[in-house]
């Protein structure tokens, strides 16, 4: 593997993560509790590596260009607009529900997770949707 190889690795990590995401939710609104914090401290491994992956391919490749035009790249602009402040919001947010979670204060933690969540499952989403839009649909010639 590559470095160049790393963009479907990490489209690959946040479909996980978003899989995840979604089956804790799930989880926890059966009352899972145990179930559920599996499923999100995966998907928080999951998405650490892909943090991880994703500096290390932006460090060797700063910017990507979207090539095509028209609709594409207004709905790819929209999309990477909203994803990029959201992500950067993500990671403080992922901390301040992990943190009460792992002192038992489960209270803080739910309230902390009602905004976590939407704004995490958003990050992953839609960080699948951009990979997609680059690489797949509409690459570069």
């Amino acid at each position: 593997m590559t470095v160049q190889d790393l963009p479907v690795v990490n489209a690959t990590l946040n479909a996980i993560a978003t899989s995840f995401i979604v089956s804790g939710i799930i989880l926890i609104k059966k009352g899972n509790k145990r179930a559920h914090a599996v499923c999100m401290i995966t998907a928080l491994v999951v998405s650490a590596v892909f943090l991880t992956c994703y500096l290390i391919y932006h460090y060797s490749y700063p910017t990507n260009k979207f090539a095509h035009e028209g609709w594409p790249k207004t709905v790819y602009f929209i999309i990477l607009f909203t994803h990029i402040p959201l992500a950067a919001l993500s990671l403080p947010l992922i901390i301040l529900t992990v943190i009460p979670a792992i002192r038992r204060k489960f209270e803080k933690h739910k309230r902390f997770a009602k905004w976590t969540y939407p704004v995490w499952l958003y990050v992953s989403v839609t960080g699948v949707l951009v990979y997609l839009m680059l690489y797949v649909w509409f690459p570069a010639p």
